[in-house]
């Protein structure tokens, strides 16, 4: 397979005139969404027990009390706790996310870790093939774009660490500032700067 590496000067015009404010936004709101929204604490009234007037109102010299089960207490709820019915997601536009994907592919494009090769296929399946592929490369790690993936080449990369395959409908700006490098199909390559 023979691999092109993309630089600054093979770029289009609409790559390199981006604000990295965009890839910042976008980044954020990916991240964002992945969050688990699990995180849940009980409130006053979650919480068991409590029902009975703990002293009463006046005379005992202490503050007055309605329940002990306020969040004053120990065992009481919790005030202004969280609760897992928030939404994280944050709007990201169309054509920021465009902008996103464009700068982090300039940014590796600026340190020349931006590869386009013909064809990204792996017809043995063999793992050991589509290591040899990644290493030939001599890149930390590899995000690796297709424009579709064929069952031989998705269990070649499959058990890969240090390489992440993905069809180009998929590739997004985060994925692309997340890996060292990224090396996609020219097919996939042409569509992107045809767009631009």
């Amino acid at each position: 397979m023979s691999t092109t590496v993309i630089k600054t000067s093979d770029l289009p015009e609409s790559f390199l005139d981006v604000h990295p404010h965009n890839l910042y936004l976008y980044c954020k709101a990916y991240a964002a969404g992945l969050r688990a929204n699990t995180a849940q604490a009980k409130n006053r009234s979650m919480v068991s027990g409590g029902g009975k007037k703990p002293w009463a109102q006046k005379g005992g010299g202490r503050a007055r009390a309605g329940s002990l089960r306020s969040p004053v207490f120990v065992g009481g709820g919790v005030a202004f706790g969280p609760q897992n019915n928030r939404n994280y997601d944050q709007k990201v536009n169309k054509k920021q996310k465009k902008l996103a994907l464009y700068h982090a592919l300039a940014e590796l494009a600026a340190n020349e870790r931006l590869f386009v090769v013909e064809n990204v296929t792996i017809e043995s399946g063999k793992t050991k093939d589509a290591k040899a592929f990644v290493d030939s490369l001599n890149q930390r790690d590899v995000l690796v774009v297709k424009e579709l993936i064929d069952d031989k080449t998705f269990l070649a990369f499959r058990n890969l660490q240090n390489a992440y395959l993905v069809e180009s409908n998929e590739l997004n700006a985060y994925l692309a500032a997340a890996y060292h490098s990224v090396v996609i199909e020219k097919a996939v390559w042409d569509k992107l700067t045809k767009e631009s």
